[in-house]
């Protein structure tokens, strides 16, 4: 795995990069499928042509909760290459992530992107995704989870 955090220059945008030597095909599965989700980062079920019902339940390897069930919009979806989603976070603008996955050299990349929305920091999005991202991996090669202590943001 290949670690690569940045922000842009107005801060406000987070982009992650990880690689892995699984096919882009077993990468996008691990992404999609709801079965596969759920080892990293939870389940969903299909709600109509364009939502799923998500439900995180990785928050509880952090010490959280499961969350209730949220609605989730597909904004761009091209199999193996592109995910785009809508997530609902309380009663602020969704926050809108993009999934970009590449081959290079043999290797899948994947490239993370969020735009932080109201009162976010960076900081603390970049830490919550690079711990997912890091779940994704594991799941990928079914080794241990990250532990979020490793990521979590000084207090």
């Amino acid at each position: 795995m290949t670690t690569d955090p940045q922000v842009e220059q107005d801060g406000r945008t987070v982009a992650l990069r990880r690689e892995w030597p699984d096919p882009i095909h077993d990468v996008w599965s691990a992404l999609t499928e709801s079965e596969r989700t759920a080892r990293w980062i939870g389940t969903w079920a299909p709600a109509t042509d364009t939502t799923v019902e998500f439900t995180m339940t990785g928050e509880v390897d952090a010490g959280g909760e499961v969350a209730p069930p949220v609605t989730v919009t597909i904004v761009e979806c091209d199999p193996p290459r592109r995910l785009v989603l809508d997530i609902p976070e309380g009663d602020g603008p969704p926050w809108r992530v993009a999934v970009t996955l590449t081959e290079e050299d043999g290797r899948t990349v994947l490239l993370f992107e969020q735009r932080v929305v109201g009162g976010l920091s960076p900081a603390d999005v970049e830490a919550g995704w690079s711990w997912y991202l890091d779940r994704l991996g594991a799941a990928l090669h079914d080794t241990a989870m990250p532990q979020w202590a490793d990521y979590a943001p000084a207090g």
